[in-house]
């Protein structure tokens, strides 16, 4: 595999141009941000990168009116650390692939990848009100705005989360963001089993109690498994709710974690690092029904793997060795009602299988038309989750 041609255009009229050499010369593109998701998708494409690294400006922060606009390549640490300056925050709470803030806010957005709060804020596509970005055909355009209320026709913000580039190069977004809860309190319920868990997740979620956050860690070793529920919101209101989720969770027992021990826990669940892949080791996020969790949990374990639990048991972290087929873990999901997305494996397992989980057919047909017409000479990223060969 030859190392890829790295672009770095300083604005979107240079991107323009860019896309319509790549498209003269039949040369696939793979947008770069900080790189943090590189090891998602097939390892050998061969590609022109473009890099995103001079689109680094805050272009407007509003804190009064909680919005903020920036651009593509303005890492997530910085913008973290611009909006804890002002008590204020992403709701979705990004999910930060290296645990070290390298990603970008474009590759955040073009992942479309929520962390814990997701149950209670919403996804990623909810908190994004408008975009700038160059189209597969060489060609700049703009979709949403500053505000909520800005949709006439196709809500373009929405498709482009999760699309992963293969649609367009963003280059600018605007985000909703909100204010920093003055309190907040993480329960935790120690030596639940998995079933237990994750029914005791699902009664608290849908309680009165408002739960921000619901996660699972199974036991390890010497190491009990702990159930997580967080409360967010002024003093006695957290106080309150936390009183009334004794009743809910029949009388278990849930002591609370200290600030910093809390901000770890979320931290780790965040960031995958809790199972994360080593060298011999797949690991995998599945999207199922919280009913299925437990079950879903216990075939992991029988195929000698791991697991943890977010979003009340809809989100499941997997580690799996590589002798675990990828259909093997795929048909699992698929029974459960979900779906599996490879985040990191080896090399030569990466290049077995999609990490994308396969689409319906007719799902499938839909991608293909917008895919069609936001870049028709499918110039953008097209093997990264679809063999050269399909």
């Amino acid at each position: 595999m030859t190392a890829p041609r790295i672009e770095t255009p300083a604005d979107p009229r240079e991107l323009e141009q860019v896309v319509r050499n790549a498209i003269a010369n039949h040369a696939p593109i793979e947008v770069i941000g900080g790189g943090s998701k590189r090891g998602v998708g097939y390892p050998e494409r061969d590609t022109v990168a473009i890099s995103t690294e001079r689109f680094d400006g805050i272009v407007d922060y509003d804190p009064a009116e909680l919005v903020l606009t920036v651009e593509a390549g303005v890492r997530l640490l910085d913008i973290e650390a611009l909006l804890l300056s002002h008590r204020q925050m992403l709701a979705f709470e990004p999910f930060d692939f290296d645990g070290k803030g390298a990603s970008t806010i474009g590759g955040v957005v073009a992942a479309g990848l929520a962390g814990s709060r997701r149950v209670s804020a919403g996804n990623v596509r909810d908190h994004v009100l408008g975009f700038s970005g160059v189209s597969g055909r060489g060609e700049a355009f703009v979709a949403g705005g500053r505000v909520v209320k800005n949709v006439t026709g196709y809500d373009l913000s929405k498709l482009m989360c999760g699309s992963w580039g293969s649609l367009a190069i963003l280059t600018q977004m605007t985000l909703k963001v909100v204010p920093l809860p003055r309190t907040s309190l993480t329960l935790e319920i120690v030596g639940l089993d998995d079933a237990v868990a994750i029914g005791a997740l699902t009664r608290a979620l849908r309680s009165q109690a408002a739960v921000a956050a619901a996660a699972y860690v199974p036991a390890t070793g010497e190491q009990s498994s702990s159930t997580l529920l967080r409360l967010e919101g002024f003093g006695p209101s957290v106080e309150a709710r936390a009183r009334g989720l004794s009743t809910v969770l029949d009388g278990m027992h849930a002591e609370p974690l200290s600030v910093d021990e809390a901000t770890a826990r979320w931290s780790a669940l965040r960031m995958g690092s809790l199972l994360q892949a080593g060298d011999a080791d797949v690991l995998w996020r599945l999207i199922v029904p919280a009913t299925a969790a437990a079950a879903l949990g216990a075939s992991i374990r029988a195929l000698g793997g791991a697991f943890c639990a977010d979003w009340g048991g809809h989100l499941l972290f997997a580690r799996l060795p590589v002798d675990v087929a990828p259909d093997r873990l795929r048909g699992l999901a698929e029974n459960a009602g979900g779906h599996a997305t490879m985040l990191g494996a080896p090399h030569d397992y990466r290049m077995r299988a999609p990490a994308l989980h396969p689409e319906r057919p007719g799902v499938n047909q839909l991608a293909l038309r917008v895919k069609a017409a936001f870049d028709p000479a499918n110039i953008l990223d097209p093997y990264r989750f679809t063999a050269r060969n399909s």
